[in-house]
């Protein structure tokens, strides 16, 4: 069990640098090295990491002795050939970003990855961690008897700007499903504990990015739209995606129901984005609203303002680092988030960016991505 738990980063644009934020905040914990190639984004990076040393590939960072672990946060595609890149050259507990993936193109290299990878692989999902909604995990199956329909609700602002603008085009990004929404694909399956079957999606590009252009090409990306998804166990789960709604008072809003009652997660988004005129940003918030005997009851779930101060995710990525550094020093046996969890999550965006697209249902079985393309 290493003393100190020692992480080389790869990329540190915004997401990376949350990361090295919450790193920062973990007792025995360093970042050692980091490797970014965006000079403006490495410089930043080394105001969060002062004491880490900046290297010029992968193969360099993975070539640093002391590491203990790898973060992977760079752009979505290049997350596949990153992690095949360490597994042949030197394979450590690896945390890396989501979505796992972007093409169904990448899934023999992806399975051929999972079967020989001797290491813990932990896919960031941070939504988990978030403090109401990892209350609401916990109390689900209490409050709602068996949850028979899961509704995610996220009104938000739009994609931020990012390096070379990645983010703004299906093929580098996976599509906004992917991109944005494996987090609400991966609770469902989490809250449900069961798989899906069936994606029905409609969405539009209808208010954000219309007037830029990257090269000659505009953005291809979803800002809006509904996915209902069909679970083995004859439950059912809604999205509803809004990236032109960020006026709103709580960005997510998770709502399950059960034959015995119905329990929600209010979450508010950054606060580094609520005006100060209005006053103090919304407090988290758990709502338990019981049949029998009526008596809804809300339940305030604050976070440490130190830990909510280090990225925009509700304190979810400390709560995410803390639970993968016990991974790494053996004190915790497997990652919350699997590889297989990664997966599925990708499985149900990517249907659901075709379903949009094409207008008809998508059939999901296990392990089967045949029928969907990016």
């Amino acid at each position: 069990m290493p003393a100190k738990v020692r992480y080389g980063v790869i990329g540190s644009g915004m997401m990376g640098q949350e990361h090295l934020r919450n790193i920062a905040l973990l007792p025995d914990t360093e970042v050692t090295a980091i490797f970014e190639p965006d000079d403006q984004m490495a410089k930043a990076a080394a105001e969060f990491a002062p004491g880490a040393r900046f290297v010029s590939s992968v193969s360099e960072l993975l070539d640093i002795e002391e590491l203990d672990c790898i973060l992977i946060a760079s752009p979505n595609h290049c997350h596949v050939p990153q992690m095949e890149e360490i597994r042949r050259k030197r394979p450590l507990p690896l945390l890396v970003e989501k979505p796992l993936f972007t093409d169904p193109r990448d899934l023999a290299e992806l399975d051929a990855f999972r079967a020989s990878y001797p290491a813990p692989v932990w896919v960031a999902m941070e939504y988990r961690y978030m403090p109401p909604i990892a209350a609401l995990i916990e109390q689900v199956d209490n409050a709602t008897g068996g949850v028979k329909m899961l509704t995610i609700c996220e009104h938000r602002f739009p994609f931020l700007d990012k390096v070379g603008a990645w983010n703004r085009f299906n093929r580098y990004s996976g599509g906004t499903f992917v991109e944005k929404c494996c987090h609400f694909f991966d609770l469902m399956r989490l809250i449900m504990q069961s798989e899906p079957i069936r994606v029905m999606a409609s969405a539009g590009q209808d208010a954000n990015h219309m007037d830029e252009e990257y090269e000659g090409e505009q953005p291809d990306i979803l800002d809006n739209g509904y996915v209902i998804v069909d679970f083995e166990n004859g439950a059912r789960a809604m999205l509803e995606l809004c990236m032109f709604a960020e006026g709103s008072r709580f960005q997510e809003e998770v709502s399950a129901v059960g034959p015995d009652g119905k329990i929600e997660a209010l979450v508010p988004g950054p606060g580094r984005f609520w005006p100060e005129e209005l006053g103090a940003p919304p407090v988290p918030q758990l709502v338990v609203s019981p049949r029998f005997p009526k008596n809804p009851r809300e339940i305030e779930i604050p976070v440490d303002p130190v830990i909510l101060d280090a990225g925009d995710h509700n304190g979810s990525t400390y709560y995410q680092h803390e639970a993968f550094v016990a991974v790494v020093r053996g004190e915790k046996t497997q990652p919350d988030v699997t590889l297989e969890d990664g997966r599925r999550a990708v499985e149900m965006g990517l249907a659901a960016q075709q379903s949009a697209r094409t207008g008809q249902a998508v059939s999901l079985t296990k392990h089967n991505l045949s029928s969907v393309a990016c």
